[in-house]
């Protein structure tokens, strides 16, 4: 199978080192082209400019007009996402683009309408997609194992110095938009579209700081409540990553959800999620407890998207799932 040539576009996201780290080391399926800074990433750009070694420097017009260029990887600050994908669509690309997205449902959809109107590939940055644990959850869910599902609740905090969190206010919801988003993708995955949605971010008010570093949204569905919880300012907060879903035959919780484990290679951390699982209906049950194989985070996710663009196998998180999500997550951080 032919290697995909790919570029990428942006350097201003948090996952874009981890991107450009992983396209350089998946060789074997990624002929890596060059690479594009765009205004408003220099910042961030020249902190990370070493990760970025041995890989052409390219503007983004000499990207998206490359000969024979098969993909690309949009990694630019969370607003400017959707802006470089459209115009990576239109020349035809196919598409990874980091989350959430935009700020703007239009702008989504006309992304959206794009790409399936020229039927390319189009693959966003949830990472949690691809952790082992959760493939393993969503398919005892689908199995009927857990019977069925009225509640999700996800957990993503962390604690931020100041000018991070200010800088959070660029952002409607600020932390539910910029790290919850990936919560709300698991639990529309899980349970479907919401009946109603509470937003309820607010600014904890510390250091000055007023822009919404607490983030939390309520999904009201037929048969239970689901909540999602996103903080920048949790002392210890990483390692209490969680998700937890609730059946009418057992539960499942998965904490914590990233435990960091062997050595890294730059960016690259090869992560372990731990798993309880409670099928006995007793009080007092502790459950069973293991620990899902050791992964790193964007090694799947990036095989994944060469197996779409090549064919092997069908991106199962459609066009309109992606359209639908981004209008969830954009009524949670209160659009």
């Amino acid at each position: 199978m032919k290697k995909i040539k790919i570029a990428q576009i942006g350097a201003g996201h948090d996952h874009a080192t981890a991107a450009i780290t992983t396209l350089k080391l998946q060789n074997d399926i990624y002929e890596l082209v060059g690479y594009a800074v765009v205004e408003g990433d220099e910042a961030v750009y020249e902190k990370n400019r070493s990760i970025y070694d041995n890989v052409k420097i390219m503007t983004v017009d000499a990207i998206l007009n490359y000969p024979r260029l098969d993909a690309v990887c949009i990694e630019t600050e969370d607003r400017r996402l959707t802006e470089y994908a459209i115009k990576a669509a239109e020349k035809g690309l196919h598409i990874h683009m980091d989350k959430p997205g935009s700020e703007s449902d239009e702008n989504f959809d006309r992304l959206i309408d794009i790409v399936k109107e020229k039927r390319l590939v189009f693959h966003t940055g949830y990472m949690y997609r691809y952790n082992p644990a959760v493939i393993k959850l969503k398919e005892d869910i689908k199995s009927g194992r857990l019977g069925e599902i009225y509640s999700v609740e996800a957990q993503m905090n962390c604690n931020h110095p100041p000018e991070k969190r200010r800088w959070l206010g660029n952002y409607p919801g600020g932390m539910l938009y910029y790290l919850g988003c990936h919560l709300i993708d698991l639990v529309y995955g899980i349970c479907g579209a919401p009946k109603d949605v509470m937003p309820l971010s607010m600014s904890v008010g510390t250091d000055g700081v007023e822009a919404d570093d607490f983030g939390m949204a309520v999904f009201k569905y037929r048969n239970g409540i689901s909540f999602v919880k996103s903080t920048a300012v949790e002392i210890g907060g990483f390692e209490r990553r969680q998700l937890v879903v609730c059946g009418t035959k057992g539960t499942v919780e998965l904490k914590p959800f990233e435990w960091l484990v062997g050595e890294s290679s730059g960016v690259f951390v090869p992560q372990t999620t731990g798993v309880r699982e409670a099928f006995d209906e007793r009080w007092h049950v502790k459950g069973e407890y293991h620990n899902a194989p050791v992964h790193g985070r964007y090694d799947a996710m990036f095989r994944a998207f060469a197996d779409y663009v090549n064919g092997v196998r069908k991106n199962p998180y459609d066009y309109e799932y992606e359209r639908e999500l981004h209008k969830i997550i954009l009524k949670a951080c209160g659009r």
